[in-house]
């Protein structure tokens, strides 16, 4: 399939309100409160002269044309770049515009927007949860978490037939040395602005992969338990790499969620793995013979339905849609008590099951009740 739209992330800095910055004290205030998350906490005499600064950018930004937009901001020079200024061609594109996890980060991706959306170009500001530069635990929880939500997005662009392109051109430098460092397990190719100059620098993914399988498959559940949480997963064979501490809770370092997401989807397509945790949740015969026998994309959602069942043990708040499990009403399932989603399409599917003691027994897979 020839991929004509794009898919475009950009992860934006400050260099916007930067760059219109007249004197130095404005540009001193930019700085001084380049990690605060909330506006209100930031004195009033300054908030003030910073929301001024934001709307006279905004008001230059709709007047001014696409060479001076360029100079004003390093993530509108890329995308220009990208479309060879041929932009108002291109309204069937997305861009997910990546803010860090502060007012002024937020408030910069948001004039991005705005000056796209003026050119008919579809854009999403993403302001990410603790990604700033305070806090470096949390910086690096933050971009573990950023790798589950390209694991989980990004495919879906693909298949559609998007081109991935990650515009570097912009952002911070500890984001975009990350981003720099995934692009070439998601991106079809990363841009940057060559040097000084106003070319634009374009890396096409290189042929580099990650064998994951060996490791995630000899120690599947401990992946599928830490992966939703459950911070005393053990095991011994798991490089260091992976892992990192935060508040005395083990969790997968930003590599190790990339490892995971890229190891998973084929790992839970090839057959019914084993319980994550035979403690709390068993198969029957029944279930077994049946789950085996689906073709690879249900079991795909099996394995995903009993992660998430699992996670309900670990938390009950936890209970997605997709999930819904609760409890069953009059006899007709005994020995079953219970039921959760399998998938819910033209043929949808429900899991019934019961509690024994503690243990909750999966007992078939079957059409829901009416």
């Amino acid at each position: 399939m020839i991929k004509s739209q794009k898919y475009i992330l950009s992860p934006c800095g400050t260099s916007l309100l930067t760059n219109q910055a007249k004197d130095n004290e404005a540009r001193k205030l930019i700085f001084k409160y380049a990690n605060e998350k909330h506006k209100e906490k930031i004195a009033a005499a300054d908030r003030a002269q910073l929301e001024q600064l934001i709307q006279k950018t905004a008001l230059m930004l709709d007047t001014v044309k696409n060479q001076q937009a360029m100079k004003m901001s390093a993530e509108i020079h890329g995308i220009v770049q990208i479309y060879q200024g041929s932009i108002s061609e291109n309204n069937n594109d997305y861009h997910l515009l990546l803010s860090t996890d502060t007012w002024l980060g937020e408030e910069t991706a948001k004039l991005v927007k705005k000056w796209l959306a003026g050119k008919n170009i579809l854009a999403e500001v993403h302001r990410h949860t603790d990604l700033q530069t305070k806090d470096l635990e949390a910086f690096q929880l933050a971009l573990s978490e950023l790798i589950k939500k390209f694991s989980e997005e990004i495919p879906g662009f693909s298949t559609k037939g998007y081109k991935i392109i990650f515009n570097l051109t912009g952002g911070f430098k500890s984001v975009q040395g990350f981003l720099q460092s995934i692009a070439n397990f998601f991106a079809d190719e990363t841009v940057y602005i060559f040097e000084s100059s106003s070319d634009l620098m374009t890396i096409p993914r290189l042929p580099i992969s990650l064998d994951a399988m060996p490791v995630i498959s000899e120690n599947i559940n401990f992946f599928r338990n830490i992966s939703i949480g459950l911070s005393d997963a053990t095991s011994d064979n798991i490089p260091e790499t992976l892992l990192f501490t935060l508040d005395n809770k083990t969790l997968l370092s930003p590599w190790g969620e990339l490892l995971w997401g890229a190891a998973k989807n084929e790992i839970y397509k090839s057959a019914l793995l084993p319980s994550p945790q035979p403690e709390k949740i068993k198969y029957s015969k029944a279930f077994i013979k049946t789950a085996e026998a689906l073709p690879a994309d249900r079991l795909e959602l099996i394995n995903n339905r009993i992660d998430q069942l699992n996670h309900y043990f670990f938390d009950n708040r936890f209970n997605p849609r997709s999930l819904d499990f609760k409890l069953l009403t009059g006899k007709k399932m005994l020995p079953s008590t219970h039921e959760i989603d399998a998938w819910s399409d033209k043929d949808a599917q429900r899991i019934f099951g019961h509690f024994e003691a503690n243990v909750f027994i999966l007992d078939k897979l079957d059409k829901g009740l009416h």
